[in-house]
């Protein structure tokens, strides 16, 4: 074969020479080009870089820096230009990922408790540099034996350990100035696209801050600090030096060792201990809190958080009275709609403030209440709810997504409120420069539970998955800071599990599906983890929520 025919965004198909980088066509028959840089492209629906050699017929779609995933290329590629500079300006320390925070990632070097000024505004220099003089970024592949002993070599242990349980022939790596990292995802093809970030010193370390979409070149917004989040983040870091892992080829050793039960049995009693602790802190507060307010983003453990929760109450004495949101949702006629027309369910306006308040109030004052039933087959409440009232040592949990959200329960006492954040922010890293997002973990522990208990297909969980992200934006986020506990339901364990599960629900997903290239980028990412047998979560376990089995009833 000599020729491949391709087919351009606007339908027209060409015939080409086999092996041309699809780069090339976006330099001569990509019309976004002209307006906006392209860095990378869509081939077939699955995602790839621009030297990628077109050896069979597809259709082709551009993916340009002003597009959502446009903007992950980019900062995917700041991280590893970030790298590079460390490398050639600190060679005998080790840089190092750590969470998002506002419009940035969190940088560290564990070697020392700060990051002096000098230090940060001679990285920053190096990396303008480095985007001055436009040095080519290629993506190659070496064999595994070359991979394993470069990055043994080159000092690069993490990534040195992950490959070690991996049995890839080749191995596909980034190459700039010298210095190759592993390839996890598509970067622009040079650094001289990287013109646009922030060094910021923060904490023990900075912030790598990037350009928002949409944002003018340039120009950065003032920066918005998170520090709850960021507190969570460093407790979470202090459990993984105790459990003495801190990234993926270290968790994989353990796997491989045949200490994952013990490990396992580690992570659950550090979840445990915090929920007691949070228990204790409503505690010293009994004489004044009335309702637990819990809320965070889809799939971050908040029903099993809340069972777990009110056990430890117990313990101390409460009796916990819970009540669901989603039953003072409005009838579906009063239900608002979003921007495509759409019932949006997870708008403030769909609950029923004025009678949840007032049931609220006569709660707390010893009154007994009919909670309403919501049926969602018929978008409406039932003829008969349930009677409800709070015993003398009782104490109600509410968890929803608008729990945070004052505008939820505007006639209540703030000091009668406890507010609870759970999410999934996980510590652990691919290696020391490549994070993993939490909204991969999110998703998929998402992915498996509404395919085991929703009958959902991961076709139809990506579909709806930015939907469900905007909805967080929106509803969730903003309110974070203000909550009084926050709970951290990720668990190191947890991909290791999931993983076997999700593989084959992934694989469900075919190159004509408009999702295929998440579902492709979510297996490669799964294939840095060994399998866990199931069998070794524990029956109580956050993990059960979405894996099943669980000793609690849903």
């Amino acid at each position: 074969m000599h020729e491949v025919v391709v087919t351009l965004q606007n339908g027209m198909k060409i015939a080409i020479p086999y092996g041309t980088p699809v780069g090339t066509l976006m330099t001569h028959f990509c019309e976004e080009s002209k307006t906006c840089p392209v860095v990378a492209c869509y081939v077939n629906n699955e995602l790839t870089s621009l030297s990628y050699k077109l050896k069979f017929n597809a259709t082709i779609l551009p993916v340009t820096l002003d597009t959502p995933v446009g903007v992950i290329v980019y900062r995917r590629s700041l991280c590893f230009l970030l790298t590079v500079a460390a490398r050639e300006l600190f060679p005998g320390k080790t840089l190092t990922i750590g969470n998002s925070i506002s419009d940035g990632y969190f940088y560290f070097f564990p070697e020392q408790d700060s990051v002096p000024p000098e230090e940060l505004s001679a990285l920053e220099e190096r990396m303008r540099e480095i985007v001055d003089l436009d040095v080519p970024i290629r993506r190659t592949v070496m064999s595994y034996h070359d991979a394993l002993q470069y990055f043994t070599q080159n000092d690069q242990e993490a990534t040195a350990e992950l490959l070690e349980t991996r049995n890839e022939m080749k191995i596909p790596v980034h190459e700039c100035r010298n210095f190759l990292d592993l390839a996890h995802g598509p970067l622009v093809p040079s650094t001289g696209y990287l013109k646009h970030f922030l060094l910021q010193p923060y904490e023990t370390g900075f912030i790598l801050r990037f350009p928002k979409p949409g944002q003018t070149p340039g120009l950065f917004d003032p920066f918005k600090d998170s520090p709850l989040l960021f507190s969570i983040y460093r407790e979470y870091k202090n459990w993984g030096k105790v459990l003495n892992v801190a990234t993926v080829g270290q968790l994989n050793k353990i796997i491989s060792s045949n200490g994952i039960q013990e490990f396992i049995r580690v992570a659950e009693a550090l979840h445990n201990k915090k929920i007691s602790q949070i228990a204790d802190r409503i505690g010293e507060r009994r004489d004044q809190v009335k309702v637990i307010l819990i809320a965070g983003p889809s799939s971050s453990g908040k029903t099993t958080f809340t069972k777990k929760l009110a056990i430890e109450l117990r313990v101390l004495g409460f009796s916990p009275v819970m009540v669901s949101l989603d039953d003072y949702f409005v009838p579906r006629e009063r239900t608002p709609k979003d921007e495509e027309g759409n019932y949006d369910f997870e708008a403030l306006e769909a609950i029923d403030i004025p009678l949840l308040n007032e049931h609220l109030l006569d709660l707390f004052h010893g009154k007994e209440v009919e909670v309403p039933i919501f049926d969602f087959k018929t978008g409406s409440r039932k003829e008969k709810g349930r009677t409800l009232k709070i015993p003398s040592n009782g104490i109600l949990l509410m968890e929803g997504i608008h729990g945070l959200n004052d505008r939820l329960t505007p006639q209540i006492d703030p000091a009668w409120k406890f507010k609870i954040y759970v999410s999934a922010l996980t510590q652990l890293n691919i290696d020391e420069h490549t994070r993993i997002p939490t909204t991969d973990n999110r998703l998929i522990r998402r992915i498996v539970r509404d395919y085991q208990f929703r009958g959902h297909s991961a076709y139809k969980t990506l579909t709806m998955w930015p939907s469900v992200r905007r909805g967080e934006d929106r509803n969730i986020f903003p309110f974070q800071e203000s909550a009084d506990a926050a709970f951290n339901s990720a668990l190191d364990y947890e991909l290791g599990v999931l993983k076997p599960i999700a593989e084959p629900i992934l694989k469900a997903v075919k190159p004509h599906h408009e999702v295929y290239s998440e579902a492709i980028r979510l297996l490669s990412f799964l294939n840095n983890f060994l399998p866990i047998p199931v069998k070794f979560v524990p029956e109580t376990s956050i993990l059960r929520e979405f894996v099943g089995d669980s000793g609690f009833k849903y």
